[in-house]
């Protein structure tokens, strides 16, 4: 399968507005279950995560070869791009976010809260103040299928902050059943969150490093939610069963893109931020669309 016709379903008249490339690429299939795409703008190439074979991969534009970028890799999950360039990621296997420096080598930027590992961090974003947060549900320590079998310390499943000052993590919410997907709003003054047990997305008010409210923005109609992203309109995508589902920022669901695979996470790439790259299941796809993602302050 090197393409299929694209399918967009209007729910809501608005959502006629978003469209895009008739036909939907298949980039590259072989995963067993990929995740966490991360679009290098400079380099021209796109970071993703095979969390049960234990590697990343990178795609690369310009000559539209796949290979591997690092094996072993923790059993990484979600990745960033934070606003030096540097890949920022989440090692489930590892149960830490890391961030690659430019020579190569790693820092730990998160492995423990008040003395307890870490679960498996899962999804994570940058605030333009530098700070870095992240999800941190049980999926890497539930099975050894994308991780490794253990008990959780801390006990439960929350959302974590890691200050850009003194680099401690503060837990910022603590009411997930499986924290998943994250992502601000372009300016940054909601975070978005979803709680893939629940099949709900959440949102909240950030104010200078805390959450407030909480409250069930949108709610999963075809099994469960995984990643997030907005575009510079507002408008919140979240990634499905049946593919990717747009919101209106006042919580309409105004459509879908169908895929034919499980979507897990997608990011929005290319000089104008109008690519999407979508993990779903085995597969790779990527198709242009006529709205562009969010960009944050600081870019």
């Amino acid at each position: 399968m090197d393409r299929f016709r694209t399918r967009f379903e209007v729910r809501d008249e608005r959502f006629r507005r978003v469209n895009g490339d008739e036909w939907t690429e298949c980039l590259w299939t072989g995963g067993r279950w990929l995740e966490g795409p991360a679009w290098f703008a400079a380099g021209r190439y796109l970071v993703f995560s095979d969390i049960p074979n234990d590697r990343l991969l990178r795609w690369d534009e310009t000559t539209g070869a796949v290979g591997a970028f690092r094996q072993p890799a923790g059993y990484a999950n979600g990745h960033t791009v934070d606003r030096r360039g540097r890949l920022v990621s989440c090692e489930q296997g590892r149960r830490r976010v890391t961030r690659t420096e430019a020579d190569g080598t790693d820092t730990v930027l998160a492995e423990r809260w008040r003395g307890k590992r870490l679960n498996s961090p899962n999804d994570v974003v940058e605030h333009s103040d530098g700070s870095i947060w992240f999800t941190d549900p049980s999926y890497g320590i539930d099975s050894d299928y994308e991780g490794h079998r253990a008990e959780s310390e801390i006990g439960g499943n929350h959302v974590y902050r890691v200050d850009p000052h003194d680099g401690e993590v503060r837990r910022v919410a603590d009411d997930f059943g499986q924290p998943n997907g994250l992502a601000f709003s372009p300016d940054e003054s909601l975070l978005y969150v979803v709680d893939t047990r629940a099949k709900h997305l959440r949102r909240f008010a950030v104010n200078e490093g805390t959450l407030r409210g909480g409250e069930v923005f949108a709610t999963c109609d075809a099994a469960s939610f995984d990643g997030v992203r907005l575009d510079d309109a507002g408008r919140v995508w979240v990634a499905a069963h049946d593919g990717l589902h747009c919101f209106d920022p006042d919580g309409t669901l105004l459509g879908k893109l169908h895929l034919p695979e499980v979507v897990a996470n997608f990011t929005f790439g290319g000089p104008r931020r109008n690519q999407l790259y979508i993990c779903a299941s085995s597969s790779l796809f990527s198709l242009r669309i006529n709205v562009n993602g969010a960009r944050y302050p600081g870019w």
